[in-house]
């Protein structure tokens, strides 16, 4: 990956998180959402309408800047159409400038509002012009266990033909790559070895409706995107790691060995059955020295409250609306 490139700033925006939080406090670099709703002229009058929706679900949009080269990407798109057309418009998101789009994983709560956002940039910047970086696994459906014994359905990611009717060139790959003219490396499927992040238990999947469902706790399709900061080094998004935080650190580290983790955003996914490993993952986290920890989405108030606890001058949630510079 020797294409992959230095940018001089990262910009983040949180179009979908399941929190909405326009008070807190926050670290430098961080603007929660009716700050910079005002600072940008979006809104003149603070009301229910004029402010975004929280929604169980991701989408970030990430712009990365180098001299006068500017790169966009979106990242998920949340849980549903709605939502995310809502709150991409209240915050004036430029669906011309967006050129890649990656889905992180096969969930619903991510691939709900990606036919839509694909439509709106095609319809943006022409069709075929907006790239959308997809696993083959993620294609399958998917279900939850529930302790009575019987799979709770999730609804199904669009598939290549859809999103490619929706105007997109489809890249459909199990291989690392970059997007965004090397700003953006988009990794392949991550090594499990940390003994405690066993995946998400009680997942399931079948190939078609009339299959039987198999277990699927650790949701191989599952990918993390890295930008490259200047003086900084890398910055990793991880939208649920499944794989474990932990796991997808170590890869990142392993991928690119000559450059620091600077910081990490997206759902942990220490909520729930997986509510048991937060002490562990704390303490591995130590390792890292992540200058900027921010989760969000699936993580948990649980596991929040503990990072928070663990680096309190490091961690800054997630919440809809807010914008992170890096």
């Amino acid at each position: 990956m020797d294409d992959f490139v230095a940018v001089e700033s990262l910009d983040v925006l949180v179009i979908v998180d399941n929190v909405t939080d326009g008070l807190s406090t926050n670290p430098a670099g961080v603007v929660p959402e009716w700050q910079g709703l005002r600072e940008r002229n979006r809104i003149q009058l603070l009301a229910g309408p004029n402010i975004c929706c929280a929604h169980h679900g991701l989408s970030l949009l990430l712009q990365a800047r180098r001299g006068s080269d500017v790169q966009t990407l979106l990242f998920d798109a949340g849980p549903e159409r709605g939502t995310f057309l809502r709150n991409s418009r209240i915050l004036g998101v430029e669906f011309e400038s967006i050129a890649d789009v990656v889905l992180s994983h096969g969930h619903w709560d991510h691939a709900g509002g990606l036919t839509s956002s694909i439509e709106q940039i095609a319809a943006a910047r022409g069709a075929g012009k907006v790239g959308c970086h997809v696993h083959p696994g993620m294609f399958a459906q998917r279900g939850m266990k529930l302790p009575s014994g019987l799979v709770f359905p999730m609804e199904s990611v669009p598939s290549p033909d859809e999103l490619a009717g929706a105007g997109a060139t489809v890249v459909n790959s199990r291989e690392p790559h970059l997007a965004g003219n090397g700003a953006f490396y988009v990794s392949g499927e991550i090594p499990r070895e940390t003994p405690y992040e066993t995946g998400l238990p009680g997942h399931m999947r079948r190939s078609a409706d009339d299959a039987d469902w198999e277990p699927d706790p650790l949701v191989m399709d599952e990918r993390f995107v890295s930008v490259n900061v200047k003086d900084k080094g890398q910055f990793v998004f991880s939208a649920c790691s499944h794989a474990g935080i932990v796991n997808v650190l170590r890869h990142a580290r392993a991928v690119f060995a000559d450059l620091p983790l600077h910081g990490a955003m997206g759902g942990l996914h220490l909520a729930g059955s997986t509510e048991k490993i937060i002490p562990d993952t704390v303490a591995d986290l130590r390792r890292f020295e992540l200058k900027l920890l921010a989760p969000g989405h699936c993580t948990g108030w649980r596991a929040i409250c503990a990072l928070g606890q663990a680096f309190p001058d490091r961690v800054a949630p997630l919440a809809v609306g807010k914008r992170f510079t890096v």
